[in-house]
């Protein structure tokens, strides 16, 4: 690798600002036609790359460690805004996918790139021939699905799944990363030495560091609680700052006590999330806008880093297309339907479903610079080469053909459902013991009468704001209703409103 040659500061900047703006940009163009954002991003990072418009980028190194940072912000977020009482239901598919389906899909993938590699090999299309640690090696890089795609393009496209598909997907999603970097780790370790393969010591490793991961990240998680709900910030603003430097020390120290960080700070998020905390609602958009920008740096730098030339060599694009398709089609499949074999109340479409939804995003790019970085170890550069090139080459068609089919695959599965709008967006402190409820008007909720008087609800509640089509307006008792209005409700009688409700059709 060339040295980068030095590039003034506002150089920098303002050729960051432009970067940001146009996957801000690109993000909106993609949407209006079903293209993940993320995806966009990486092609952008592409096309400004040094064999595009020449932003010259080659550092590893640097990118590993903005995927590493990015991923902290990105599992955290994750585990802030996913619910417990969802995932308790798949908490078991979820590890055992988590965990057996990584290594299942590691040894698939390994095997069969084995076998690729030998025959592109043997038709001179590749000047780098794989033995089976190489290829095993490449194999655990992408055997995990990556957070960051599961995350952005469920909850960007605001899909709701039928029988809890999705909690299990970003669980899944979520606390596969630990089992696909030990594999990593470990294989690069015994090619570095050029040794076998000491797999009970990776065994002890891998129970280690889950061990070690889950209890930092649930205690750390508390103390996240603990502090945020205690600390009595005058500025507001301070507490999303303190929220984000508490999960980077969950990270660090999980990672100083041999644990995994990226299991320890998913589990931290998830803690904090699932209890009473301030400024909850505040905490969550603040989350929300950092993992954007930061789900946009870490796909902008990995586009920068590859060079196209070598990504679309025939020798790499067709291992690419060859292996990728093995991926989706017979690894991923083979894999979720043997690890959800014992669960018995998912029916078949909900594991094809869970099958398809097996994509490769940000994670293993950053997995697959590992052997990048150990060039300067010994680690052979062709093979360094290819397999980063390999990686990233079939990201790109597991983000063209799964991530842009995600929404149209769980319709025609008959498996999607409509999550429901938060319509007024308003929430209240927990300190407060009132409810807030969002009801939409039916027909036999008018029943006795259409206005707002006529309409019989329990003590202590009041209809405090109506949503009708675009406008907004606070009701008095003589206001008509009508179908489809929005009504925001304040109550101090949660329970009895939901019978009340439920009386007059309204069951959600």
């Amino acid at each position: 690798m060339h040295a980068t040659p030095e590039i003034p500061l506002t150089v920098t900047m303002l050729i960051g600002a432009v970067l940001l703006l146009v996957s801000v940009f690109a993000s909106k163009a993609g949407s209006r036609f079903g293209v993940p954002s993320l995806l966009l991003f990486l092609v952008v990072g592409m096309l400004f790359g040094s064999d595009g418009l020449g932003i010259p980028f080659d550092n590893a190194a640097a990118a590993q460690a903005i995927g590493t940072v990015a991923l902290c912000v990105i599992l955290f977020s994750g585990g802030f805004e996913t619910k417990f009482r969802e995932i308790r239901p798949v908490l078991a598919p979820g590890v055992v996918l988590a965990t057996v389906g990584v290594l299942m899909t590691a040894l698939l993938t390994g095997g069969f790139i084995w076998l690729v590699s030998d025959l592109l090999f043997g038709w001179g299309l590749t000047g780098v021939h794989l033995s089976f640690l190489e290829s095993l090696l490449m194999g655990s890089v992408m055997s995990s699905t990556d957070s960051a795609s599961v995350f952005s393009i469920l909850r960007s496209k605001k899909q709701g799944l039928r029988e809890n598909l999705r909690p299990l997907l970003e669980l899944e999603s979520g606390s596969n990363d630990p089992m696909a970097y030990i594999l990593t780790v470990i294989l690069l370790g015994v090619l570095g030495d050029g040794g076998a393969p000491d797999w009970w010591m990776a065994v002890g490793r891998f129970a280690m560091q889950m061990a070690v991961g889950a209890t930092a990240g649930y205690v750390l998680g508390r103390l996240i609680v603990w502090t945020i709900n205690r600390i009595n910030l005058h500025n507001t603003s301070l507490y999303g700052i303190l929220l984000l430097a508490m999960a980077f020390i969950v990270f660090g120290l999980t990672d100083t006590l041999r644990g995994n960080g990226y299991l320890a700070v998913y589990i931290a998020g998830l803690v904090a999330g699932n209890k009473k905390i301030v400024l909850k609602k505040p905490l969550t958009h603040f989350l929300d806008g950092f993992t954007w920008l930061f789900q946009i740096i870490m796909f902008l730098s990995l586009g920068l880093l590859v060079s196209p030339r070598m990504l679309f060599t025939p020798g790499t694009a067709i291992m690419g297309i060859v292996v990728g398709l093995f991926m989706i089609v017979v690894a991923r499949p083979a894999t979720v339907f043997a690890c959800m074999a014992p669960f018995r109340k998912f029916t078949l479409r909900a594991r094809g479903y869970v099958s398809w939804v097996g994509l490769r995003g940000a994670v293993p790019i950053i997995f697959a610079t590992y052997p990048l970085v150990a060039v300067a170890d010994g680690f052979s550069p062709e093979v360094a080469s290819l397999i980063f090139n390999a990686v990233f080459f079939i990201t790109i068609l597991s983000l063209v053909i799964q991530g842009s089919t995600v929404s149209p695959m769980a319709s025609w599965m008959g498996l999607s459902k409509e999550l429901p709008v938060d319509n007024f967006g308003v929430d209240l402190p927990d300190k407060i013991k009132s409810a807030l409820s969002e009801i939409e008007v039916g027909a036999e909720f008018l029943s006795h009468g259409s206005r707002l008087g006529d309409i019989s609800l329990p003590g202590g509640t009041l209809v405090v704001m109506v949503k009708r089509g675009d406008e907004f307006f606070v009701p008095t008792g003589v206001t008509v209703l009508r179908l489809g209005d929005k009504l925001l409700v304040l109550t101090d009688n949660d329970a009895q409103l939901k019978k009340d409700l439920k009386k007059l059709g309204i069951d959600r």
